[in-house]
């Protein structure tokens, strides 16, 4: 008779999921590489040459880093400078800081029908919600806070208020300066000063 044939053993990977074979095929080989390189070696012997090489690379770094700080601290630099934060985004990318500015913009619908946008007023300590109620009042219109293209928030005014915003902006929230003030006309951006 016949022997019987034994199951074979599949390696699965701890991050993605996937057989360890198929990793370089699935979504995350970048997050997975580390497992990979601790957990199957054979399978990918290139990534044990590549995380040797980035070890090495590591240490040398630090190495000169910490040669660096020995080196200003013995020049008799008595002001201690804090490096700056920087925030990453998840691909690594560094995010840029938002301005600090406010844009008018008017949006026509339905022909004749147009709708005032304010986005930034948030950066300057504005409660949104108290600003929408101050415009409609000061304008007799509706206002409202919404959700702009952007995931924003911003607050939309019925009608065309913009020649009068600027003015009232700047009276009603001394903390904006007029020079952050900004319109968006026929898609540039143009100072409202």
């Amino acid at each position: 008779m016949a022997e019987k044939p034994q199951p074979v053993r599949v390696l699965y990977c701890g991050v993605c999921g996937l057989p360890a074979e198929y990793c370089e095929f699935g979504p995350d080989f970048e997050k997975c590489k580390p497992w990979l390189v601790q957990n199957a070696p054979d399978l990918y012997p290139d990534l044990l040459k590549d995380a040797n090489a980035n070890e090495a690379d590591k240490v040398s770094d630090q190495l000169q880093s910490t040669s660096i700080a020995v080196g200003t601290a013995s020049s008799g630099s008595s002001s201690t400078s804090k490096p700056e934060e920087v925030k990453r985004l998840p691909g690594g990318k560094i995010k840029k800081k938002e301005k600090q500015e406010v844009i008018i913009e008017k949006v026509v619908r339905n022909k004749r029908k147009s709708i005032t946008t304010v986005k930034g007023l948030e950066l300057f300590g504005v409660k949104l919600s108290d600003a929408s109620k101050k415009l409609g009042k000061k304008f007799a219109t509706g206002a409202s806070v919404v959700k702009g293209p952007t995931e924003k928030e911003q607050i939309d005014v019925q009608g065309d208020i913009s020649y009068d915003i600027v003015e009232f902006i700047t009276e009603t929230w001394p903390d904006v300066p007029e020079a952050a003030i900004f319109f968006i006309e026929d898609g540039k951006k143009v100072p409202a000063a």
